[in-house]
């Protein structure tokens, strides 16, 4: 195991945001935005998920989310693949930060948050998602693209629509 390569990591407050992020929405935005003023530094992770099928490439949705949070210093975006508590305990996070839409996302997210607990220690922070948000996934706005329809509405303001496959 790698050792963290975060340099003063005991006096900062540092939370992994994980995800796949496919595409990044105002949903996964509006996480970020609400949880930064409880961290030093907030580092969003993008996984690899081996069972999904990608719509935008590793170095897309990279990209995109680095223009969304492009004026936050406090925010930093990285690609990794494997455990999300190898990538939290490296990059030195004390906290792992997911958002929950539904009671069947706080169900799935409980039992990781004991696992990865049991695991290293590091504890998860839920946040629900706010209401205007709840309907928006990742899955909903892929399926939308792919009919032609317009998605503005679901991304953060400002994002690149020339990043999205079939636009």
């Amino acid at each position: 195991m790698k050792t963290s390569q975060c340099i003063d990591c005991k006096s900062k407050r540092i939370a992994l945001f994980p995800g796949s992020f496919d595409p990044f929405t105002r949903g996964h935005e509006s996480i970020v935005r609400r949880a930064l003023p409880l961290f030093d530094k907030f580092i969003i992770a993008i996984g690899v998920n081996a069972d999904k099928r990608s719509f935008m490439t590793m170095e897309q949705r990279k990209a995109w989310i680095e223009s969304i949070f492009k004026n936050d210093e406090q925010v930093q975006v990285i690609a990794y693949t494997g455990l999300t508590v190898d990538i939290a305990r490296e990059v030195g996070a004390q906290f792992i930060v997911r958002g929950v839409r539904l009671i069947q996302d706080f169900e799935n997210e409980k039992h990781l948050a004991e696992v990865n607990r049991d695991l290293t220690g590091i504890e998860t922070i839920l946040l629900y998602t706010l209401p205007e948000y709840s309907h928006i996934s990742s899955s909903i706005v892929r399926e939308l693209v792919h009919y032609g329809q317009d998605v503005a509405p679901y991304l953060p303001e400002g994002a690149d629509f020339s990043q999205l496959p079939n636009k």
